[in-house]
């Protein structure tokens, strides 16, 4: 088994097409499937649910996060999958 040095945007490339939870520094979470990433770490999301204190308060087709805003990305996974 060979260990590599991953970095954060190699991590982010190997889960696009997967869901994602993306908490920005505001504290809002969004959730959706991730579509891209950039250099920059700016994030495109598709099918995205917007959630402020664990509520979700709206649903986009695609969204659109700057990187200097992300605090986190996390590939989002159910138990029953």
């Amino acid at each position: 088994m060979s260990l590599r040095k991953q970095t954060p945007s190699d991590f982010l490339k190997q889960i696009i097409g997967r869901p994602v939870v993306v908490k920005l520094n505001s504290g809002v979470d969004y959730r959706g499937v991730l579509a891209c990433l950039d250099g920059y770490m700016n994030i495109a999301i598709e099918q995205t649910e917007e959630y402020v204190n664990g509520q979700l308060k709206n649903k986009y087709g695609d969204a659109f996060l700057r990187g200097n805003n992300g605090l986190l990305c996390v590939e989002r996974w159910s138990p029953l999958a």
